[in-house]
């Protein structure tokens, strides 16, 4: 490779600016490999943390100390770190029905400490959806409630108690998955509201986070026809109106880019290709961490994972990001901003105390 990729320091920008799954409890040669080169960030799936967690992320921070370590972990049926047993913190739907914020704010920071002792940074949660369409079949128990105030109130909340114990948060799906019967996981939703609407009603979460001190924001697979055409993860006037309207300044992090909703936008097929295609798009637009995916998740619902396709996925991922670079699709100055954005996550909560 030539051009600007050949460049070390922008090789490494670019595994910065990435955060894989991974197969197994251990440590594959090729995740190794690109933590030595670079990569900031690791997404556990059940899977990794069925065995030793703790022992996961010892070996893991001993290859890189501020290794970013993040988890999708909610509460209620959302959990990786109690995969086979269960949550034992209640769900956010639980938790709006309850109506006490500081109530949630103890939930999470007692789900903080189960993450910390366990050696996980992150948690990709809350989930700041409104419960607007009872059939929506992602949503529904995952959020806080109806009310935009409501739900405003406990996401700030759960953002505060992870940030008492020390964990950093990703508030999700923006700009919000709730008015809609479509599971990103399987297609492409559309939220068709008004700009207006929008703001007064989706998006009153997502500020109040921000307020709260937000370290991530998770673009969803979703598109808002009055906003693009495009599905937020990979929309440039999605960023901005996070940016430039909500005032956030952390870092935004991707949904899953292996998601058929995505795939749906851009019409590639293959696994590993249309992973690498959304992650340029998504990094051109504005996003700043991709999260790459469930490595379990294949072409084919329900098969396993066939051997060194994780690492198929991130070498097709980092390797498209590095052309895009060159050919100047992504300019290097915008991956050196994600790369610093990223950066500055790994230090922890800059509210925790």
């Amino acid at each position: 490779m030539s051009g600007p990729a050949a460049d070390p320091a922008v090789r490494r920008m670019a595994h910065t600016v990435l955060m894989p799954g991974f197969t197994g409890t251990g440590i594959p040669a090729w995740l190794e490999r690109a933590i030595g080169e670079g990569l900031a960030a690791v997404c556990y799936f059940a899977p990794n943390l069925a065995a030793d967690p703790a022992g996961l992320s010892a070996r893991l921070r001993a290859l890189r100390p501020d290794l970013l370590t993040a988890s999708d972990e909610e509460g209620g049926r959302v959990t990786r770190l109690h995969a086979a047993s269960g949550s034992p913190h209640p769900g956010h739907g639980d938790l709006g029905a309850e109506g006490d914020p500081r109530r949630t704010a103890a939930v999470a920071e007692a789900m903080g400490r189960d993450l910390r002792a366990a050696g996980i940074a992150a948690a990709l949660a809350p989930v700041a959806d409104l419960r607007l369409d009872t059939a929506n079949p992602v949503v529904g128990g995952r959020s806080f409630g109806a009310d935009p105030d409501q739900v405003a109130a406990h996401t700030a909340a759960f953002v505060r108690g992870l940030h008492a114990a020390g964990v950093l948060g990703a508030v999700k799906h923006f700009p919000g998955h709730g008015a809609t019967r479509v599971d990103s996981h399987v297609a492409l939703p559309v939220v068709d509201v008004a700009l207006p609407v929008l703001r007064r009603r989706e998006l009153a979460p997502f500020a109040s986070a921000v307020a709260a001190g937000a370290d991530m924001v998770m673009a969803g697979h979703i598109v808002v026809p009055e906003l693009d055409a495009a599905p937020a993860s990979v929309s440039p006037a999605a960023y901005r109106l996070l940016r430039a309207e909500l005032g956030f300044t952390g870092a935004a992090v991707t949904d899953a880019l292996d998601m058929r909703g995505l795939a749906a936008h851009t019409g590639v097929a293959e696994p590993a290709a249309a992973v690498a295609r959304g992650a340029v798009a998504a990094l051109a637009a504005g996003a700043d961490l991709l999260c790459l995916g469930n490595p379990g998740n294949t072409a084919e619902a329900g098969r396993p994972p066939e051997p060194g396709f994780d690492e198929r996925v991130f070498g097709a991922a980092r390797d498209a990001v590095l052309a895009a670079v060159d050919s100047g699709a992504v300019p290097v100055a915008r991956l050196a901003e994600a790369a610093e954005r990223v950066a500055r996550l790994l230090a922890g909560p800059a509210s925790a105390p």
